[in-house]
């Protein structure tokens, strides 16, 4: 019996189109294409074409190497020689002065409402303490936290059962044993906390801070930028950090410039106008103190246009560490090893013509001194590193007037100018006041580090 006209017209219908589609390039779509921007007519329609071409290219590049704004806090000179930055701990928040150093690692504060520090009259304003228990999110840290090993190593956990042997092994102490740190005019000491550290729209939980409740000589809290597990950039995950020093000329006013933390970077990405050298190793690990600091290769040191002959030997660590140059934020003026110093301060004597001012060398401990009448003019000091950056210092970033305004010191120091010698350890340290009006980059990513000379009253 036939099928039913209805049927049959459905048969057709599905063969017609099984026909057209299998005759058709497989995975092809064939439909009417319609212009583009019809309905913004424009009288140059391959611009209107090439601009939305290149804003989908732009806005792709942005999408794609999109990177989170970076933390910036203010740097406040001071007049004690460094500078400090204002960082809070807590819940809630308590904000408190911290001296930005990159010669040290440990965080810490003043602590606790029975907090004591000793020699402190000198720095007029007396730093206010972190009290624990008004913070939800304080924490003392425990000897089996990982984080109390950063500062007394692996075998930490056998010195606090150690401490407690009379109550036997199970009852051995839970409490990370308390520090001491020994900065160059003072110390500090006290115990470890696990707190939170807070940024404008962020918080770090479980940042390792110092709670310091006894100190002496120290103006404020600490915040160690060194290489070490307990530093701020570390703990942070940061992958560089700037900054740009204000001249001490503005200690204690209003004025202020940028500390930024960089918690990305693209790769070897570089500045703009930024000279780099990088970051060398000390070789020993005799002495895990060097381990923190940020040693640059220095090739010479050039006064006027005249090479000072410095023996290779004490610009590059030894097989002991000793020797080699490092930057250190917290130190005020640069410091070179006396043999050093001398070569360096006799090509100066050399090429000045001025007469010396012996008296005020031996009253200011700084040398030498010249006396000067109205504009002053000296060579250009000028350090080269490796890889060929090199630092031109500003006039005012290595001779100031000192005591009567006639007189102009190199601010350059040498042990047995400025105090008792230390035996061993870096040979250069790059003080703060030679950085000032330095854009200065440690860029820990790349390991090296940049500068390039500006106004730091101008923010980048």
């Amino acid at each position: 019996m036939p099928p039913p006209t209805s049927h049959v017209f459905s048969i057709l219908c599905f063969l017609s189109v099984f026909i057209f589609t299998s005759s058709s390039t497989p995975n092809t779509i064939t439909l009417p294409l319609s212009h583009l921007f019809t309905n913004h007519p424009s009288s140059q329609p391959f611009q209107t074409l090439k601009l939305a071409v290149s804003t989908s290219i732009t806005r792709a590049h942005h999408l794609k190497n999109r990177q989170p704004n970076p933390i910036k806090t203010q740097i406040h000179p001071k007049r004690y020689g460094g500078y400090s930055i204002d960082l809070d701990f807590g819940t809630p928040p308590q904000t408190f002065t911290f001296i930005l150093d990159t010669g040290s690692t440990l965080v810490w504060l003043p602590c606790s409402s029975h907090y004591l520090c000793s020699n402190c009259n000198s720095f007029h304003n007396a730093p206010k303490s972190f009290i624990p228990k008004n913070s939800s999110s304080s924490k003392l840290v425990g000897c089996t936290n990982p984080k109390c090993s950063w500062l007394f190593g692996d075998n930490v956990q056998s010195r606090c059962c150690k401490n407690n042997t009379a109550a036997g092994a199970a009852n051995c102490s839970l409490t990370c044993p308390a520090y001491t740190v020994q900065y160059g005019l003072g110390s500090t000491a006290g115990f470890l906390l696990s707190e939170n550290l807070n940024f404008p729209g962020k918080i770090l939980p479980d940042f390792l801070v110092g709670c310091s409740i006894i100190s002496v000589y120290q103006p404020a809290g600490i915040a160690g930028f060194g290489r070490g597990p307990e530093s701020l950039p570390s703990q942070m995950n940061l992958t560089g950090f700037s900054y740009c020093l204000l001249s001490h000329q503005f200690d204690e006013s209003p004025e202020t410039s940028d500390l930024v933390l960089h918690t990305f970077s693209s790769d070897n990405k570089r500045t703009n106008g930024v000279s780099y050298t990088p970051f060398r190793k000390n070789p020993s690990s005799k002495n895990p103190a060097f381990g923190a600091y940020y040693y640059l290769t220095l090739r010479r040191i050039v006064v006027g246009e005249k090479r000072v002959r410095v023996p290779k030997r004490l610009l590059e660590p030894d097989a002991d560490g000793n020797g080699g140059s490092i930057v250190d934020s917290g130190s005020t003026f640069t410091f070179m090893e006396r043999p050093i110093f001398d070569l360096v301060a006799q090509e100066f004597a050399k090429q000045v013509n001025y007469t010396r001012a012996r008296e005020v060398e031996k009253k200011s401990g700084l040398s030498p001194c010249f006396v000067v009448s109205g504009t002053a003019s000296f060579p250009e000091l000028r350090f080269e590193f490796r890889g060929g950056a090199k630092m031109s210092l500003p006039l005012t970033n290595y001779f100031s007037l000192v005591g009567k305004s006639d007189v102009a010191c190199l601010t350059i120091v040498s042990d047995d100018v400025a105090g008792p010698g230390v035996a061993g350890g870096p040979a250069v340290i790059l003080g703060n006041y030679q950085q000032q009006n330095f854009y200065v980059e440690y860029d820990l990513k790349n390991e090296r580090f940049g500068f390039r000379s500006q106004s730091c009253k101008t923010r980048v």
